[in-house]
């Protein structure tokens, strides 16, 4: 079973109890949303600790570029950007398929309750299980599903390529959504983590 993990003081780790009080929503209307897990049902809020902090994976603000460089808000024509509150919409609403496309050591360190790792460097090989078929070599994806795409944050590439990559080999930009954020901005805003799976 996964643990539900939140970042706390000094990057540990600090499991949330439900006997604490709910003052730090999501948004003024939201407190909190249920999603669907191989694993069960998950909790996604916002942690209630008020003396939480950043991990330590999280808090650089410095890499270097190249390759860690700042990417656009718009990742490529078609394809929607989308911040926190989108996503949990999309997630509460089962639109589709959320893809940690990071690459495993870093879905295993922690991941957005109910997305599913596929690397980036995996992605066009695996379509199928996005919808698209393979015949004579080439990707059918007219039943492609709506997926949201991930990585580390506003500096990592990582959801770009796959999003580029997918792109290039006929999957539809309208079927596409780019969380920009990532787990930088899912991490600052003390969101519900879990650990992830192979």
């Amino acid at each position: 079973m996964k643990k539900i993990m939140f970042t706390a003081l000094l990057g540990g780790l600090f499991l949330f109890t439900a006997a604490q009080a709910q003052d730090v929503n999501i948004t003024k209307d939201v407190a909190s949303i249920l999603v669907e897990t191989e694993d069960g049902p998950i909790k996604i809020e916002r942690n209630q600790n008020k003396d939480n902090m950043i991990a330590e994976d999280f808090a650089k603000t410095s890499r270097a570029c190249p390759p860690f460089c700042v990417q656009p808000m718009q990742v490529e024509d078609g394809v929607e950007t989308y911040g926190e509150v989108e996503l949990i919409d999309f997630l509460k609403e089962k639109r589709g398929l959320l893809v940690d496309a990071r690459t495993e050591n870093w879905h295993l360190k922690g991941t957005i309750p109910g997305s599913v790792n596929i690397p980036y460097i995996e992605i066009v090989s695996r379509m199928d299980e996005l919808g698209c078929e393979k015949t004579d070599g080439k990707w059918s994806c007219d039943n492609a599903k709506e997926i949201a795409l991930y990585c580390n944050g506003p500096w990592c590439g990582q959801s770009p390529t796959a999003i580029r990559a997918l792109l290039r080999e006929g999957y539809p930009a309208s079927k596409m959504k780019y969380y920009r954020g990532g787990m930088q901005a899912w991490h600052a805003l003390g969101l519900t983590v879990v650990e992830g799976s192979l």
